[in-house]
């Protein structure tokens, strides 16, 4: 693996590891999840400019559904993280505090709102790079083979994972975080490990119902282009 793979693939983790921190709140306190915030706001500007040919082969070549997917949610994931941040400087009450701000109710929904979807488009940017992220540890672990055991044993943790994602969406009331605004908070509970667990679990729902029906389309367009000729 050379040197700027691996570069990418410790931003990409640790900005996932931030984003759940920073989706932590009731457990970080205001001032941890602010530098959080500033931090990941770096990592995203240094993920962007390792990805910057992506912006230049945007609309070069030929446009498939996979990539016409990924365009639109590599797009929406990049206006709700700038949304996110945008909106965080004048709400801020430690690093920003010095910017004034009458009524910062609007900002403050728009920024809940738009974290909880830039944490699920997040899950699905992640799961239609799945295939090149497991292939890129594979070569760090040196692990190259694979096994049938093994492939049945990681689908069913996965199909473990994504139930228990499901239940863990309707307990922290994920459907109305990306629809609603409580001002007065949400259920939660103070375990870490508890969040952990939930939200992780609900990233998997994302990530393996993106890369499993990548595989699917992939697979339908393989049979087509045999039809054709």
């Amino acid at each position: 693996m050379n040197r700027i793979m691996l570069i990418r693939l410790v931003i990409d983790l640790s900005m996932t590891v931030l984003m759940l921190v920073a989706m932590a709140y009731h457990i970080t306190g205001n001032t941890i999840h602010e530098l959080v915030g500033v931090l990941l706001f770096l990592l995203f500007i240094a993920h962007n400019i390792l990805n910057r040919r992506w912006y230049k082969i945007i609309f070069k070549g030929k446009h498939n559904v996979r990539r016409i997917l990924s365009i639109a949610v590599n797009l929406l994931f990049l206006v709700s993280m700038a949304v996110v941040m945008l909106s965080s400087v004048p709400i801020s009450h430690d690093i920003f505090a010095f910017i004034p701000i009458n009524n910062d109710m609007i900002l403050l929904q728009i920024h809940v709102m738009t974290s909880y979807w830039g944490f699920i488009f997040m899950a699905v940017h992640i799961g239609m790079s799945w295939g090149t992220i497991i292939n890129a540890v594979r070569k760090i672990t040196g692990i190259t083979s694979t096994s049938r055991i093994h492939t049945i044993v990681f689908r069913v943790i996965a199909v473990m994972i994504v139930v228990y994602g499901v239940q863990a969406s309707f307990e922290r009331d994920m459907f109305y975080k990306l629809t609603v605004y409580n001002p007065f908070g949400w259920n939660i509970d103070k375990s870490s490990m508890g969040f952990l667990i939930d939200h992780l679990s609900i990233m998997g729902i994302y990530i393996s119902g993106t890369h499993y029906a990548l595989k699917f389309v992939r697979k339908q367009d393989k049979a087509m282009a045999y039809k054709d000729r």
